[in-house]
């Protein structure tokens, strides 16, 4: 008798732990880690299932919607006004950063959290100035302001963030050393390497004069590095954050219609994606989404053929598949975005690319 009224105890112990550790999860803000595949339709994730050693960690995603990504101004988006619907929860003209079709400045989320006391970061391999990154902190009516960008970077005051674009803070026509000034807002800087952080300042790196080298001029684990570097970061700040991921370069084989780097660019993201996964389950109360603000290339896959040298005919590779291009532009596909996590069921669907910013407040809301 004894040991049954022990057992259940024990039982009612543990029980009651379970219950307070998920009212504690439910009643902590939630973590926002948004990852953008520039570029990334359906046929670019495609190649991960069709060139990938292992299985593709796209697979994991139970929860899959799709958007669509006109601009006010043109059907045909670019990356400044796909990254702004997603930062503001508005539409936009095409080439704008953070403003309205209007020109007006309007909140990101960044800037809105940041009220909240979430801290907030990106990863880009582009100048941090460039367009996606930028559409987060920045207000300019041009995306090719890269100086009046960094202006804002300086404003803006992100904890944490990596890229390139050194030259845009260090070597300006007007003479401004910005990374002096970030220095004096209490920025740990590096323009070396992803040394390691300082948990008690804001960081960040800036490791190249314009963009990062790509997969096939080098880069190796870079991507999954940083991405991991900004969360434990986040991690040890204790506070909820805000975490923009962007596969930078997926876009870039697009638009040199780059078999081999498109390749190589997916892989990479969809590794990046098994970091943020790992993450995910050791911090229970976190979203992940996964999207692109546009697809690039009109990439679609198809047959692959051999030619006999001798004969010059043409055979189907029955094993192989091809990666083809219709042009070096960007394309008005709908945009697979995947979710995991709490609020992850709102993301099923299709809806505009502006939506994504309501849903990641909805499910901040816990509603």
């Amino acid at each position: 008798m004894k040991k049954i009224i022990i057992l259940s105890l024990i039982s009612m112990f543990y029980i009651g732990c379970e219950k307070k550790s998920e009212k504690r999860n439910q009643e902590e803000p939630l973590n926002i880690i948004f990852m953008i595949g520039d570029g990334m339709g359906l046929a670019q994730i495609s190649t991960a299932f069709y060139f990938g050693k292992e299985t593709p960690n796209f697979e994991q995603f139970k929860n899959i919607g799709f958007i669509k990504t006109p601009s006010t101004s043109h059907t045909i988006t670019d990356s400044a006004a796909g990254a702004t619907a997603f930062s503001t929860g508005e539409k936009t003209y095409k080439r704008a950063i953070g403003m309205s079709k209007d020109s007006l400045p309007l909140p990101t989320i960044l800037e809105t959290l940041q009220k909240k006391d979430y801290q907030t970061g990106f990863v880009t391999l582009t100048p941090v100035t460039h367009a996606t990154p930028a559409s987060f902190y920045a207000h300019v009516k041009d995306r090719d302001l890269h100086e009046d960008i960094a202006l804002d970077l300086v404003k803006s005051n992100v904890d944490f963030f990596v890229g390139g674009g050194l030259k845009y803070l260090k070597r300006r026509t007007d003479k401004k050393d910005l990374y002096t000034a970030l220095i004096a807002k209490n920025y740990k800087l590096d323009s070396v390497s992803l040394s390691k952080f300082d948990v008690n300042k804001k960081n960040g790196y800036l490791l190249a004069e314009e963009g990062l080298p790509s997969k096939t001029e080098g880069r190796k684990s870079f991507l999954q590095d940083a991405t991991q570097l900004g969360l434990d970061y986040f991690t040890k700040k204790g506070k909820p954050f805000f975490f923009m991921i962007e596969g930078s370069y997926i876009d870039w084989g697009g638009h040199a219609m780059d078999a081999e780097l498109l390749k190589q660019e997916v892989l990479d993201f969809d590794k990046t994606i098994g970091v943020v996964l790992r993450y995910i389950k050791k911090h229970p109360n976190t979203l992940l989404v996964v999207t692109a603000d546009h697809e690039t290339g009109g990439v679609s896959i198809g047959k692959s053929y051999m030619i006999d040298e001798e004969t010059g005919e043409k055979s189907e590779e029955v094993d192989n598949v091809s990666i083809n291009f219709n042009n070096d532009q960007h394309s008005g596909t709908l945009i697979p975005v995947f979710a995991k996590g709490k609020g992850s069921e709102n993301f099923q669907g299709i809806y505009e690319n502006n939506e994504i910013y309501h849903k990641m407040f909805k499910a901040i809301n816990n509603k």
